[in-house]
Order: C-alpha cells, then structure tokens, then sequence
C-alpha cells in the first residue's frame, strides 16, 4: 500500500502568533524585497541613507574647515547645499513612512500599494544624492539633483492628497493640515530650485526657512498635537490625553510667523528705527510662545514621561520646541540691550538639532520597534544616541553664541557635526538592517 505524506501545517499559538516552527523557518536575511513589504520599510530606509549620506558630508566639510585641509572646491555654498539637504532631504521621505502607514489609517481609507511609492520615494532619494555630489562637480548636477527631487516630493505629496480626498472620516483636520504644509513645501523647494537656477542666493535661503517653518515644522506641530498625547495616556494612565484646538492653531501660528519674518527680513522690511521695534515685537512674541510651549510640554507629562525612555525622548524633543522660540525671542532684546551678537543660529539648531531631530530619533525608533515586532521600549543603544544627539545638539548652540572674553569657540561646530554624522550612522544602520529583514515575531508587514 502506498502512503502519501501531508504537508505539515505549524500550530498557532491562541495569542496569534506564530508557532516555534514557523519563526525558526523564518529568513533571518536582510534582502532587497523586503523593504517593499509596507510604506515604512521603503520610506524610512531611503530616509536613512540620505541622513546618513549628508551627516557624514556635512562633518567632512566642517573639518576641511576647521583643519585647513583637503581643499574641497564648492560648485554651491556648502551653507545653502547643508540647510537645503536638512530641511527637504530626508525629513520627508521619514514623513512619508508615516503618512502612508498611519494616514490612512487616520482617513479611514485603504492604504496605497508600497510600489505606488516606490518611484517618488527613490527618485527623492537620487536627487538629494545628486544635489550632494554636485555640491563638489558641477552646479548642473546639483540643480538637475534637486530638479529630480522636487518631482519625487510633488509626486509623493499628491498621492497624499489623494488618499485624503477618498475620505468620509468626519475628522480630517490633522492629515489635511500635513496635506496642504507638504504642498508648501513643494512650493518651497520648487521655489529654491528656481532662485539657485537665476543665482539669487539670498532668495534661495528664504525658501529654506519657508519650507522649514511652512513644512517641516507644520507637519512635526501637526503630528505631535495628534499622537504625544495619545502615547502618553496609553503608556501612562494616569496622565490624561488634553489636546485642546488652540494650541494646535497657537503652534501653527507661531511656524507661521517664523515663515513672515524670513520675508520680510529679505524685503529689508521695516527699515530703521522701525525696523528695531519690529524686532522687539517679534522677538517678545517668540518668548510668549515658548513660554507656553514649555507649559505645554509640562502639562503633556514631561516629568511622568521620564520614566519610560521612549516617552521621554518624545517629551524632551517637544521641550526643545519651546527652548527655541525662547532662544530665538531673547535674541532680538540681547541685541538692543547689551549690543550682543544675534542668537539666531542657536535658536536655529535648538529647533532643528535639539526639536525636529530628537523628536525623528524617537518616533522613527517606535514605529519601527512597533513595525518590525519589537517591543516599544528604547533599548540601552537607542537611549544612548539619544543623548550623544542632546549634548551634539548643546555643542552647536554653543558654536553659535558670539565668543566669550574674546574666544571664539572654533573647535565646537566641526565636534558636533562629527558627533551629529557619528549618531545618525549608527541609528541608521541598525534600523537600516531591520526595514530588509522580515518581522521578528513573524507576522506580515
């Protein structure tokens, strides 16, 4: 008699998850195709590798600066090619692993397919590359790079609108405020394209700050009204979910009011003695909010949030958003006080370095934690760049603040852009391994 073996069919556990005989049969591999599983994957690896890519050409250029050395040659000012890179490269593509993971979700809407990103995500991803290389070559490949990536970012930013169009959700304020903050940003970077193109630096930089503060900065607020609270009351019962609409509509002011300023500070407006009061007002009006952004961030759990790491760099992050508009109110008043020399890079790099950057280590860290079956905790190497990220970030504001009894500070900007390339390298490597790798409690996705 002839038997016939059955395929054996590996036992689940009542929880869901799979058996012993299905994660042992696992690939352990890190393979290409894995990255096109979810939106996250793709999204934040390519994010990863523009991060990492700019860090690291960012430190070599402040050391050829610091030490003389190399005799890089400049097709492009390193300062507009290093903001440019920062405001519009990789932030965006981490934007867009969220978006298109967490968003339709929001929207209620069926989430797009990975490979409906996968040419505007990559096509990104090659422009800040070029953008990058062409710094050094040629200014043609530098433009014809950010060409490539306005593309990707218009193409990337009307799928989102897409998405939100097939809504019926009764709440869409939150992703249509990200929708329209990415059609400014579009604006922004097309924009800058085109002053670069004619050689108008100074106009290019206002489209920097535009982009940063209309896009960047729109999209982080937006966000973080949403989810902060959420992640805290369902870590930490005891503290309540508040999220009043005022202070949504406060922050996005706020960025609003920074975008005004950069206009009118290109335009030479106001001019004289009215251009002093203005700045006192603008200044005023910064230390108002950032006194209410540090509320805010109290009154979010910042204290509570200290004892779970992974809230804690949320928490701290956001903190950071408040010290900014505190560094950058006291500017104008240390100016026309003592005669000081202005504090706007520092203010600058509290936001960027110290706010957008922490608040990316920590968010990116948890949906990839949370995406990769992992659990939601900052281990010891996550817990550590975090705080490598804080003291790179206290370095580069001191870099900034005028010399002190006539010392300038030379040392400290090429050490914390080192110190930003080493953390982001080695955050985005280990993470970077787990977008091509399959799921660690192997379920889909």
């Amino acid at each position: 008699m002839r038997v016939t073996s059955r395929p054996v069919i590996p036992l689940r556990t009542a929880s869901g998850k799979p058996s012993p005989e299905v994660l042992a049969s696992l690939d352990s591999h890190w393979r290409w195709r894995y990255l096109m599983l979810a939106p996250h994957r793709l999204g934040f690896f390519l994010a990863m590798v523009v991060l990492v890519a700019s860090g690291g050409w960012w430190a070599l250029v402040q050391v050829a600066r610091s030490t003389g050395g190399w005799g890089l040659y400049y097709a492009v000012s390193p300062t507009l090619v290093h903001s440019t890179v920062m405001a519009f490269g990789f932030i965006p593509l981490f934007f867009s692993g969220f978006l298109f993971t967490a968003g339709p979700k929001w929207l209620g809407v069926e989430p797009l397919p990975v490979q409906a990103l996968r040419t505007p995500l990559v096509a990104q991803t090659v422009g800040w590359l070029l953008w990058l290389a062409g710094a050094h070559l040629w200014v043609g490949v530098a433009l014809g790079g950010l060409a490539v990536a306005v593309v990707g970012l218009v193409w990337m930013t009307v799928q989102f609108w897409g998405r939100v169009r097939k809504s019926q959700s009764e709440d869409q304020l939150h992703a249509r405020t990200i929708a329209w903050a990415c059609t400014l940003g579009c604006v922004s970077l097309a924009g800058l394209w085109l002053s670069l193109a004619v050689g108008t630096h100074a106009l290019a930089r206002v489209w920097v700050f535009t982009g940063l503060w209309g896009f960047v900065v729109v999209v982080y607020v937006t966000v973080a009204h949403r989810m902060i609270p959420f992640f805290t009351s369902s870590a930490m019962p005891m503290v309540k979910a508040w999220r009043p609409f005022w202070v949504l509509w406060l922050m996005l002011a706020a960025a609003l009011l920074q975008v005004l300023a950069a206009w009118l500070e290109w335009a030479g407006l106001p001019a004289g003695a009215a251009g002093t009061v203005w700045g006192l007002i603008y200044g005023t009006l910064q230390l108002a909010v950032g006194g209410v952004l540090v509320w805010l961030a109290c009154v979010w759990g910042l204290v509570q949030s200290l004892k779970n790491r992974l809230l804690a760099m949320l928490h701290i992050g956001f903190l950071w958003l408040g010290l900014a508009f505190l560094l950058g109110g006291l500017s104008p008043w240390l100016a026309w006080g003592f005669g000081m020399g202005a504090l706007g890079l520092g203010a600058l790099h509290a936001l960027t370095m110290g706010c957008l950057a922490s608040l990316m280590l920590a968010m990116v860290t948890r949906v990839s934690c949370g995406h990769s079956g992992r659990a939601l905790v900052a281990d010891r190497t996550a817990w550590t760049l975090f705080w490598i990220l804080q003291v790179a970030t206290v370095l580069r504001i001191a870099a900034a603040v005028p010399g002190v009894f006539g010392v300038a500070w030379v040392s400290l900007l090429p050490l914390a852009a080192c110190l930003w390339a080493a953390t982001m390298g080695v955050w985005g490597v280990r993470l970077g391994r787990w977008y091509g790798c399959l799921r660690a409690d192997g379920r889909p996705g």
